[in-house]
C-alpha cells in the first residue's frame, strides 16, 4: 500500500502570478510484484506471453529463402509490430535449425533458409540475430535464442551441398543419415563440446534474454530403424545400458549449458520445451509417446534438479480428452517443480489449422494456465508466430479483445543473479493529460511501466521503451511510474496525480 500526504503550496512570483504545486510525500513501493499487482488470477500483470518464431523450412520467417536483406527486415518488423500490438512480451527466435546459423558465426555456416544456399551471407550483409534483438527490445519484448542441438539437416540426407565448415563435415564420422534427416551423434565428445561452444558463442556475443532448446535431442523414431551409434557406445558407454547412456549424454548437455550460462551471464535465462509427456502413466491415465525411452529425454530430471529457469512442456493436446489432457499434464508438471521454476506451457496454436481445433480451445488453455498461477504456471508460449500475424481463424482478434487485451511484464526470476540496481524515475512532471520524466541511460533499464489506480489497486496501463520520456492523452487519476529491467524486476515507484489545475511535480 502507498501512503501519501498531499499538501498545496500557493505562492507568487514575479514571473508567474500563481502556481499550484502538489508535493507528494510517500513511502515508495518496493520491487516486489505483490505491491503492484492487485487484480485476480484472470488478469495477471506479470505473465510470460511468448511465441515461437520458427525459421526451419521458412515456417514463420523469412517467408522465402530468396528475399533481399531489406525484405527480410521488413517482414520481421511487421511480425514484431503485430506481436507488440497483441501485447506479447517475448519471442523465441530460432537461430540454429540444423548446424547452421541465422546470425554471423565463425563456427557455423549461414543458413540456407536465410539465403537459399548454406554458407552464403545475406546481401547486403547484416546480422539477423542482432537486428532481431534490437527490434524486440525496442518493443519491450524479450528475445530467447532457440537452438536445435543435434539435428544436422532436415528433410535430406545429402551432404554434398552443405558448406565446408558444416558440422556434418567437421565431424563426419559422427554424422548419420536417419530417416530423411542427418543427425549428429550426441554421445560423441567432440560433437558435445562443439555444440556447447556454439551455445556459449551466442551467449557471449549477443544481448539475448534467454537460451532455449526444444524437444529434439535424439531423433524421433523412424519405423524399426535404430540410431547407428553402436561404435560410440562401445567407446564411451562404460557399464551403462544403451538407453541410460543416451539419456546421460543429453543430461550432460543440459547441465553443462545451464552451468555455462550461469558462469558467463548469470542473468540470462535457460529454458527447454520438451515433449509434453515424460512417460506414459505420468499422470496415471495418460498414454502416448514415451520421450524418456524413445528420444532419451529425461525432462523431469532437468526440472527437478533446477537446471532450467523456465520449463515449457509442449502440451499440444486439448483439455477434454483424458488420454492426453492439457490440464492433467500441466498439473503433473507443476507437481515436479520442487525448485519453483517458472512453468510456461507450450500451446499448439497451429492446431486450429492442422487439427481443426476451435480457436476457443486456445482461449480455454490460457485460462486454465492462469488458474494455476499459485503453482508457478506463469505464462504460455504459442507455436507459432505466423498464425497470429495472419490472424488465422481470427485468433489475433480474440487475443486482442479479451485474452491479451492489456499489457504485461514478464514474471521476475528472483533466483537469477542480477549485476545491477534499478534507478528510480527522476523529475517526473504531470501536467494536463501528459507526464514527462528525465531520460536515463542506465544499462539496468529495459522499459518503463506506467500504472494507474483502478478501484482499490494498481493496473498496468503501458509498458514503454527505455527511450520514451513522456506520455500524453492520459485520463485523470493516480498513476505510478517504475523502471523495469530485462528480467521483469521493477525499481521503486514515483506516483503522481493527473487532473485538476496546475502541475503535479513528483521528483
Amino acid at each position: 500500500m502507498i501512503y501519501m500526504v498531499m499538501y498545496l503550496r500557493l505562492y507568487h512570483s514575479r514571473f508567474l502570478s500563481k502556481i499550484t504545486v502538489v508535493s507528494l510525500v510517500l513511502s515508495i513501493m518496493t520491487s516486489g510484484n505483490t505491491n503492484v499487482n492487485s487484480q485476480d488470477a484472470d488478469w495477471p500483470v506479470h505473465e510470460f506471453r511468448g511465441v515461437w518464431i520458427a525459421t526451419v523450412a521458412n515456417i514463420d520467417w523469412p517467408s522465402s529463402p530468396h528475399l533481399s536483406s531489406s525484405q527480410q527486415k521488413q517482414e520481421l518488423i511487421a511480425m514484431f509490430d503485430k506481436l507488440e500490438e497483441l501485447n506479447f512480451n517475448a519471442v523465441v527466435f530460432q537461430i540454429r535449425t540444423s548446424g547452421d546459423a541465422l546470425y554471423s558465426s565463425h563456427l557455423e555456416p549461414w543458413s540456407a533458409y536465410l539465403t537459399g544456399k548454406q554458407g552464403m551471407p545475406p546481401s547486403p550483409l547484416y546480422d539477423p540475430l542482432a537486428f532481431a534483438v534490437t527490434e524486440a527490445h525496442n518493443r519491450n519484448m524479450q528475445l530467447h535464442a532457440w537452438f536445435n542441438p543435434f539435428r544436422a539437416r532436415a528433410g535430406s540426407t545429402q551432404r554434398s551441398d552443405l558448406a565446408a565448415n558444416h558440422i556434418s563435415h567437421r565431424f563426419s564420422s559422427a554424422c548419420y543419415a536417419y530417416g530423411k534427416d542427418l543427425w549428429m551423434d550426441p554421445g560423441d565428445p567432440d560433437v558435445q563440446n562443439f555444440t556447447f561452444n556454439v551455445f556459449m558463442d551466442v551467449l557471449e556475443r549477443y544481448d539475448v534474454d534467454g537460451i532455449h532448446i526444444d524437444d529434439y535431442f535424439y531423433p524421433y523414431p523412424v519405423g524399426d530403424q535404430d540410431f547407428p551409434d553402436a561404435n560410440t557406445y562401445r567407446r564411451y558407454g562404460g557399464k551403462m545400458s544403451l538407453s541410460d547412456w543416451r539419456r546421460d549424454n543429453i543430461n550432460k548437455l543440459v547441465k553443462n549449458i545451464s552451468k555455462g550460462i550461469k558462469a558467463r551471464k548469470p542473468f540470462v535465462m535457460f529454458g527447454i520445451s520438451p515433449f509434453g509427456i515424460w512417460k506414459p502413466g505420468h499422470p496415471s491415465h495418460v498414454v502416448g509417446f514415451n520421450a524418456f525411452n524413445e528420444i532419451y529425454a529425461d525432462s523431469r530430471k532437468w526440472l527437478e534438479n533446477g537446471w532450467v529457469d523456465y520449463f515449457t512442456p509442449q502440451l499440444y493436446w486439448q483439455i477434454d480428452p483424458p488420454a492426453q489432457s492439457y490440464t492433467a499434464l500441466l498439473d503433473w508438471w507443476t507437481e515436479q517443480n520442487q525448485h519453483k521454476r517458472h512453468i510456461y506451457a507450450g500451446n499448439f496454436a497451429a492446431a486450429i489449422v492442422t487439427k481443426s481445433w476451435p480457436v476457443t480451445e486456445i482461449e480455454r488453455q490460457v485460462i486454465e494456465s492462469r488458474d494455476r498461477r499459485s503453482k508457478q504456471s506463469l505464462g504460455n508460449v504459442f507455436f507459432s508466430a505466423k498464425y497470429f500475424v495472419q490472424n488465422t481463424d481470427r485468433i489475433s482478434d480474440m487475443f486482442k479483445s479479451h485474452i491479451y487485451n492489456y499489457p504485461s511484464i514478464t514474471p521476475e526470476m528472483t533466483w537469477l543473479n542480477k549485476t545491477w540496481t534499478l534507478p528510480t524515475p527522476q523529475n517526473v512532471l504531470a501536467t494536463g493529460t501528459a507526464v514527462t520524466w528525465q531520460a536515463d541511460d542506465s544499462p539496468a533499464i529495459r522499459s518503463w511501466a506506467l500504472y494507474r489506480v483502478y478501484a482499490d489497486g494498481w493496473l498496468l496501463v503501458k509498458v514503454l521503451s527505455k527511450n520514451v520520456t513522456s506520455v500524453d492523452h492520459l485520463i485523470e487519476g493516480k498513476y505510478a511510474l517504475r523502471t523495469v529491467d530485462r528480467l521483469g524486476g521493477q525499481g521503486k515507484a514515483v506516483t503522481f496525480i493527473l487532473g485538476g489545475s496546475g502541475a503535479s511535480v513528483v521528483g
